[in-house]
């Protein structure tokens, strides 16, 4: 009995026994989760929806650059033509290994520019459908990214997790973070970033 595992020594003392527990692996991120939870990152956020809502392609560009900011191991080979991009809007390839012998995982990536829920923009969700949709386009041994200025519904969360679907879901409130962690941390740094990098014309001024 000394050399006995505890559990089941104490099982031969008292005759009860505890069984085996574990942390759950399925994380379903409630909507408050992704949502900003600060005043800057709200700012930011509305920022960039304001600048990108009227115009969709150019935020499919944003979006790839910011998975690529959260990550320096993501390649974006191409940002796809709106008319050509078969339910993807960037494809690229994920580093994993040796610097001197590495191994590629392609993704499809998909953006979505929906209002985000913050005050003044009435929340609209990323449902099943769009997760759906960038399912169905993926290729043998890819994984997904989709990324929004809103949030992802819970049954859709739900459905690619317990499915376990290879989908990254980059929400608003990550959107803000991503930028915050990369030195774009007040809404002037940001929107000097945005006016640089990724001009929008506004419809108005033609």
């Amino acid at each position: 009995m000394i050399d006995s595992p505890k559990a089941w020594a104490d099982w031969v003392r008292t005759g009860k026994y505890r069984p085996l527990t574990s942390v759950p692996t399925t994380l379903i991120r409630s909507i408050v989760d992704q949502t900003p939870d600060t005043g800057v990152k709200i700012a930011i956020l509305k920022l960039i929806y304001e600048h990108f809502k009227e115009s969709p392609p150019r935020f499919e560009a944003f979006a790839a650059r910011i998975f690529q900011m959260d990550d320096r191991r993501v390649v974006i080979d191409q940002i796809t033509r709106a008319s050509m991009d078969g339910g993807r809007d960037a494809i690229g390839r994920y580093v994993l290994g040796l610097n001197n012998d590495p191994v590629f995982v392609d993704f499809a990536l998909e953006a979505k520019c929906y209002a985000p829920g913050i005050p003044g923009v009435k929340l609209n969700t990323v449902g099943v459908r769009e997760a759906s949709r960038l399912i169905s386009r993926l290729r043998h041994r890819q994984f997904g990214v989709l990324v929004t200025t809103s949030v992802i519904a819970r049954q859709a969360y739900e459905e690619v997790r317990q499915d376990r679907h290879p989908i990254i879901f980059i929400s608003g409130r990550d959107i803000a973070e991503i930028l915050i962690q990369n030195g774009k941390n007040t809404p002037e740094l940001v929107r000097e970033f945005l006016a640089n990098e990724f001009p929008v014309v506004s419809l108005a001024s033609l």
